[in-house]
């Protein structure tokens, strides 16, 4: 696959931080319009008291109001498992399609069973305004946005790159922090490794930003890196590593993890293109299913 690459443009990029999940949300805007794309946003939510609040989604809301923009686009780079979207929040508020990957279908088959989710759930990605396979191409204004498949870590996750700048979602993380897991349902370590082969042969200046960053030994968080910063000094994939002893150190390392504290919402909510499952009066609410994951 040829990717239409093309380094002469260079998106506005507005990072937005989300202390409680370590995520990055990014307002990307074109900078020969007022169109931006919104990718990765957070809902809120309080797990123990059950409380679902906005006001991540709303700081994003208000920086394009403030700015005078206009949403085409609300991405997910996949279906996260550490914390809620709310592109339908942010849709509702400011317009705009949401998009995923179109191995989505996979993810709502697998979790549509341990949250047995009956024949209501529609499992066929249609919860989404758009479906994208590897390759695909978008406009945010004037922009040529095209997706990447890079599955490993989840079966449906895809990297977005416009112009100098390509979203990895969770398919890397910083030099310092290495890879993302792999051993959820559907994910691989071997087809992890090959994704994030895909991702560095894009030009060594490329911008990365990343979905999570942790801020590893105590430093201070950070969100943007470079395909050649990446190949140099990344500490799971970088400077020639082996696709083997990648495989034995996630597979090692998989191992001791905990799941993920938000995974249970995040799961049903994000599946669903970011709405709450609700009950058969209409209520919003969530399962918790027993020895399920």
């Amino acid at each position: 696959m040829t990717y239409p690459v093309d380094m002469n443009v260079t998106p506005d990029v507005s990072a937005h931080f989300d202390e409680a999940t370590n995520t990055i949300s990014y307002i990307v805007k074109d900078p020969t319009s007022d169109h931006c794309a919104i990718i990765d946003s957070v809902m809120d939510i309080d797990y123990a008291a059950g409380r679902i609040t906005y006001d991540h989604a709303d700081r994003l809301i208000k920086e394009v109001q403030d700015r005078g923009l206009t949403v085409d686009w609300i991405i997910e780079t996949h279906v996260h498992a550490d914390h809620l979207s709310a592109a339908p929040y942010i849709q509702q508020k400011l317009g705009g399609k949401i998009g995923v990957g179109s191995k989505i279908m996979i993810v709502q088959d697998t979790f549509g069973k341990v949250f047995n989710e009956g024949t209501e759930f529609q499992r066929d990605g249609s919860q989404f305004d758009a479906l994208f396979e590897d390759g695909d191409t978008y406009k945010i204004g004037n922009m040529e946005v095209f997706a990447i498949y890079t599955p490993g870590h989840t079966p449906a996750c895809m990297v977005h790159v416009v112009g100098d700048a390509a979203f990895v979602g969770d398919t890397l993380f910083m030099p310092d922090g290495g890879s993302a897991r792999a051993d959820f349902p559907g994910g691989d370590a071997g087809t992890l490794f090959d994704s994030i082969q895909k991702v560095l042969t894009l030009p060594d200046d490329m911008r990365l930003f990343m979905c999570h960053d942790y801020g590893p030994n105590g430093r201070d968080i950070q969100w943007e890196t470079t395909v050649g910063d990446e190949k140099a000094h990344n500490i799971h994939v970088g400077a020639g590593k082996s696709r083997e002893d990648f495989i034995k150190f996630r597979n090692e390392r998989d191992a001791t993890l905990d799941m993920p504290k938000l995974i249970i919402p995040s799961l049903q909510v994000n599946m669903r293109a970011g709405e709450v499952p609700k009950d058969k009066d209409g209520n919003p609410v969530l399962k918790v299913p027993v020895n399920g994951l």
